[in-house]
């Protein structure tokens, strides 16, 4: 067995909460992304069929953190093997571009890439 982790290990809930942009309150926070929808993890059930505005507030190394705000229809919603946790998917129906570039950067941040072949 491994004694010491190659990769450090990363909290994302810490990092991407997700918040109701209504009344500010968090939501839950992001399971996975694409660039037409996303899976919500959340305390609470969340209305199938219902649209939400959700607010991503997004860490930055420096300067401010970065904010993005969706319309996202939810889609389903189910309980998580995590007790007390529940998973949505939601379809995006407006995203601004910076959506893309998180989508694109996790995805980036989360890959294999292949080492070259030592000689």
């Amino acid at each position: 067995m491994y004694k010491k982790r190659r990769i450090e290990r990363q909290q994302l809930p810490y990092f991407l909460r997700v918040f109701n942009e209504v009344n500010g309150k968090p939501i839950g926070f992001l399971g996975n992304v694409s660039a037409d929808g996303l899976m919500l993890i959340s305390h609470l059930p969340l209305m199938v069929g219902a649209d939400f505005d959700l607010h991503l507030k997004i860490p930055a190394d420096e300067g401010p953190q970065q904010n993005i705000v969706l319309r996202a229809n939810c889609l389903w919603c189910r309980e998580d093997v995590t007790p007390q946790h529940f998973d949505a998917g939601f379809s995006l129906q407006s995203a601004p571009p910076e959506y893309a570039q998180l989508v694109s950067a996790l995805r980036q941040y989360f890959s294999f890439h292949s080492l070259p072949a030592s000689a």
